[in-house]
């Protein structure tokens, strides 16, 4: 079993945090985030100047309910630390163009690929996400919500997964494609 629930969430300066019945709600510098829980009791504990989160499972009623509270200790343990510190430093994901003539622009709500299609590819970006492209071949997506970076991201890369025999397509910056090799005559 994994004990990471178990551990504290240290709270920084600039970031407050508000604990309803059934919702926790994290405002910082960059904006704010809330998330509902169930059968989890979230503390707030101060240690000198410094502040931390304490969750512990509920044991309640049946058995059945006391293991699901365990199952989800870890996860909004983790959900609630990503949440602290996107809105204390944010989140980020890069994504590389590579192939001949492969460009995005960002107009208006809305990135434009050329990605070797005969049509340029549109993807609608949300408001609660940024992108950038100063340069053509890079996009930069940035964000408080982690889950919502990581989706537009993912979304974004499925337009042109990168092929296995030249790499051409758009990748996460740093991933390692594993390219196969060609027929042989």
């Amino acid at each position: 079993m994994s004990h990471i629930g178990s551990k504290l969430i240290k709270i920084p300066a600039n970031v407050s945090v508000d604990l309803s019945l059934q919702k926790v709600s994290v405002s910082g510098d960059l904006g704010n985030l809330s998330l509902p829980f169930s059968n989890i009791s979230i503390n707030i504990n101060s240690n000198g100047d410094e502040r931390f989160l304490d969750l512990k499972p509920i044991n309640t009623g049946t058995k059945k309910q006391n293991a699901e509270s365990y199952r989800m200790w870890g996860t909004y343990r983790t959900l609630v630390e990503n949440m602290i510190l996107g809105v204390s430093k944010g989140y980020s994901k890069t994504l590389e163009l590579i192939g001949v003539g492969y460009k995005a622009q960002y107009n208006n709500n809305t990135l434009v690929l050329k990605v070797g299609y005969s049509i340029d590819m549109l993807y609608e970006i949300s408001s609660d996400v940024k992108v950038d492209c100063s340069r053509s071949n890079i996009i930069v997506i940035t964000g408080i919500d982690k889950q919502k970076v990581n989706q537009v991201a993912a979304e974004i890369r499925l337009l042109r997964k990168p092929e296995p025999y030249k790499g051409k397509g758009i990748r996460y910056l740093g991933e390692v494609i594993r390219l196969k090799e060609g027929k042989k005559k």
